[in-house]
């Protein structure tokens, strides 16, 4: 097709076809990879506690755990995100508490939530894992991340956590801003509702990342 003859279905289905069956052409290298675990810490994945609660974020710590065991069985590191009690909340965008996710209506102790950042117990870091305390949704918003990657000499990272269409996200258009190649968790990151998650996966598959189950993910890396 030349220049000049694109109609506005011919568009329509590049574009679908895209968002549908994209897949980004880069090469997995294990060696020059590191697994991001987003935001798997209690106010989002211990069950009933709080209003942040994703219920399948809890039903994918299994899968979300033996990806991280895989990951250590080849040496690639581990570095973990939450969000905790940092500089007084004062290095937060100021604009986050207008936002209606905030559940402000809520007669409720906020001060009991996002103090301790504690990954959820069944996949908690060892010792030697990094763990990023960041302040906003995207995990290189203001930390060293970006810094820690180089210095392992990391050019792909590997994302799972929560939420899909936000800290997970975010943290993809980041990598992929700063050249980082992305992989995205199909079935290891979730959202608070199950309905925004494909939105969100053809979004990234389009534009960000290359989107593959944990299996997928897991088979690259051997």
């Amino acid at each position: 097709m030349k220049i000049g003859d694109f109609t506005e279905n011919d568009v329509l289905n590049l574009a679908r076809k895209a968002y549908n069956e994209g897949n980004a052409k880069f090469e997995i290298i294990p060696e020059k990879c590191a697994l991001l675990v987003i935001d798997m810490q209690d106010e989002f994945v211990k069950p009933h506690w709080s209003p942040d609660w994703v219920p399948e974020a809890t039903r994918q710590v299994p899968l979300i755990k033996s990806l991280i065991e895989h990951c250590r069985n080849k040496n690639i590191p581990i570095i973990y995100t939450v969000y905790s009690r940092t500089h007084h909340y004062l290095d937060r965008p100021k604009t986050g508490k207008f936002m209606p996710g905030r559940y402000s209506e809520l007669d409720i102790d906020w001060s009991l939530f996002y103090v301790e950042g504690r990954v959820w117990h069944e996949l908690a870091p060892r010792e030697h894992e990094i763990v990023i305390k960041k302040s906003s949704y995207g995990a290189f918003y203001d930390t060293a991340l970006e810094t820690i990657l180089k210095n392992l000499e990391k050019d792909t990272v590997i994302i799972c956590g929560t939420l899909t269409n936000y800290c997970c996200g975010t943290t993809a258009r980041q990598a992929y801003e700063r050249s980082f190649k992305v992989i995205f968790g199909s079935d290891v990151t979730s959202t608070d509702d199950p309905e925004m998650q494909e939105p969100e996966l053809k979004v990234l598959r389009k534009g960000f990342a290359k989107v593959l189950t944990a299996e997928d993910i897991i088979k690259a890396l051997r």
